[in-house]
């Protein structure tokens, strides 16, 4: 039996594959990819009429650029030397990839809330996005380097914290970890932070699929419809129906006996297609509307193609063959409390496609209107959840060893976030460039 010693002295002796102060480094090799031919690839099999708002989107900040950019940070990290210690990755940890949602008891806890990426990898790969994101963040609003460097900082010394106090904890008390909205307040120093927090909680606590069928749906003739916002939000066609209807069913075996229960109390209403987020831009997505009692008793599911993970040409082979089990399976890993409707099925064409709720007290953060000690305060949280969900999976122990109670880490990576920024600033501009010159189409602000 390995002992925590010899858990210990295995995460010790990753220092010299990957020293920590290594990680500070950051200069791109004379055979990086260009980022505009990573995103070209990226599209070559996405919906080409959805392309040129993904470019648009990505196109309008640096920030936006790094949100849809994650296959392009996977090549750059899997360039560097890494630790070795392996933890299921997130593989986006940026920091709008964290945010509110609820608990099967119908609690808001907080937690990671994108899983497309997923997979098993160097756990400082997820603590390079976030420091990244960080900086990026603050430098955007216009916090100045100072400021950016500090709140990276407190991103990865948070994370280097948990990470050391949940390897003291037995494997119960580490898999039962949350952080709830008692959390969240606790982070507030002044009245105006914690108002500003609790008006985050209640709009997330009136997000549910009741709300959002007053927004998504019309009455036509007698029955509800999800209503037409072109090009965002599409009826589905009628061979998408009737792939649809069929991929329902086959989702459902993927779920446990007494919520394939539950989800036979509902009936299948109708179905759009869905534009969504910044990197998913193009990938197909739909909308479901079923109702349950009668049309006052809805439940929105959304079904989202699972593509091959970004990570996974960097790095060993991963445990599933199907991409919306990896999905699920890896978000089952890392969030504290999973959604009771998240499974998987395979769709038309052979694709790969997961089911979840479309809402379900789901809320984020405005990053954009934190001020330097707003953006810290959201920064230690960001890293003490990435903390707590690496420690599901990976070994904790031996991470917190390779980690120190010293600050050398949490410099190295501040250091490695704030120049990671500056490439992250020039390939925006080389994404702008590039439209400009008609390489490729943006739409923008759609």
């Amino acid at each position: 039996m390995t002992t925590p010693a010899d858990r210990a002295a295995r995460g010790k002796a990753a220092r010299k594959r990957a020293p920590r102060s290594a990680h500070a480094f950051w200069l791109p090799s004379v055979d990086r990819p260009d980022p505009v031919a990573v995103l070209e690839r990226q599209g070559r099999d996405r919906l080409p009429e959805l392309l040129p708002i993904r470019y648009g989107r990505m196109a309008a900040s640096p920030f936006a650029f790094l949100r849809g950019a994650a296959a392009v940070m996977a090549a750059d990290l899997a360039a560097q030397p890494h630790t070795g210690l392996t933890v299921q990755l997130c593989g986006d940890a940026h920091l709008l990839n964290f945010g509110l949602y609820a608990s099967p008891e119908r609690s808001l806890l907080f937690d990671l809330n994108d899983f497309d990426e997923t997979f098993p990898g160097p756990f400082e790969w997820d603590v390079k996005r976030l420091a990244a994101s960080v900086a990026v963040a603050a430098r955007e609003n216009g916090h100045g380097d100072p400021a950016a460097r500090a709140a990276a900082r407190a991103a990865v010394a948070a994370y280097r914290t948990a990470m050391r106090r949940l390897a003291g904890l037995g494997e119960l008390a580490v898999w039962y970890e949350r952080v709830d909205t008692d959390g969240l307040t606790a982070l507030a120093r002044s009245v105006r932070r914690r108002r500003r927090i609790e008006d985050t909680l209640t709009r997330a606590r009136r997000r549910t699929s009741l709300h959002a069928l007053g927004r998504l749906t019309e009455t036509t003739g007698g029955q509800r419809r999800i209503i037409k916002d072109p090009p965002l939000l599409e009826p589905a066609g009628a061979s998408d129906m009737a792939s649809l209807r069929k991929t329902f069913s086959d989702y459902r075996s993927t779920l446990a006996e007494e919520r394939r229960l539950l989800l036979d109390r509902y009936r299948f209403v109708d179905a759009a297609r869905k534009v969504v987020g910044v990197g998913s831009v193009g990938t197909r997505c739909f909308i479901v509307l079923l109702a349950g009692r009668d049309v006052d008793d809805p439940l929105f599911l959304q079904i989202k193609e699972a593509r091959t993970s970004v990570l996974e040409q960097h790095l060993p082979s991963g445990p599933y063959s199907h991409h919306g089990h990896r999905v699920v399976a890896g978000q089952r890993l890392l969030q504290a409390a999973g959604d009771v409707f998240l499974g998987w099925m395979t769709g038309p064409q052979g694709r790969a496609f997961y089911w979840r709720q479309l809402r379900d007290m789901k809320g984020s953060a405005e990053v954009a209107a934190m001020d330097p000690e707003g953006l810290r305060g959201y920064a230690t949280l960001c890293g003490t959840t990435l903390a707590r969900a690496h420690a599901r999976s990976g070994d904790r122990i031996a991470i917190a060893a390779y980690l120190g109670g010293t600050d050398t880490f949490d410099h190295a990576i501040t250091d490695f976030a704030l120049a990671y920024a500056g490439q992250t600033a020039t390939d925006h501009a080389t994404l702008g460039a590039a439209v400009t010159a008609g390489v490729l189409t943006a739409a923008p602000g759609v």
